[in-house]
């Protein structure tokens, strides 16, 4: 039996920082649409290698490999910004810049789950996910 989050995106940016922190290159977690969203975002943008999911239906996992085995992972830090109980938006111009463009925001808008430099070209806004750097 699997433990229900009440916030998948933070749990699921936990386990890449547990990862890092025990240089561990791939895990694997329970799949869902937006989860996933964000991982391609990370993958579009190099932070990690590959995004994988595997199974069917209600045995869906989503398959993150973050480094090489002989490299360590890009990802220094990996913070949520908008929490469950606090919500952060931004708009097109608010969207911050993140380690002098070494890192990147992910924003979820009305487009679906961007980076924070390809919301601010189709110039939406939305909530701010987490920074990654």
């Amino acid at each position: 039996m699997s433990k229900v989050s009440t916030d998948p995106i933070s749990d699921m940016l936990a386990r890449i920082r547990n990862a890092n922190a025990v240089n561990k290159n791939q895990i694997v977690l329970p799949h869902s649409g937006i989860k996933e969203s964000v991982a391609r975002v990370l993958a579009k943008s190099n932070f990690i290698i590959s995004v994988a999911v595997e199974g069917k239906n209600q045995d869906k996992r989503l398959v993150l490999t973050l480094s090489s085995s002989d490299s360590s992972s890009k990802i220094t830090s990996i913070k949520r910004l908008s929490k469950p109980g606090r919500r952060i938006y931004a708009g097109s111009k608010d969207i911050p810049w993140v380690k002098q463009g070494r890192g990147i925001v992910i924003i979820s808008t009305a487009n679906g789950i961007l980076s924070g430099d390809e919301a601010k070209r189709l110039n939406l806004g939305g909530e701010l996910i987490c920074e990654v750097y």
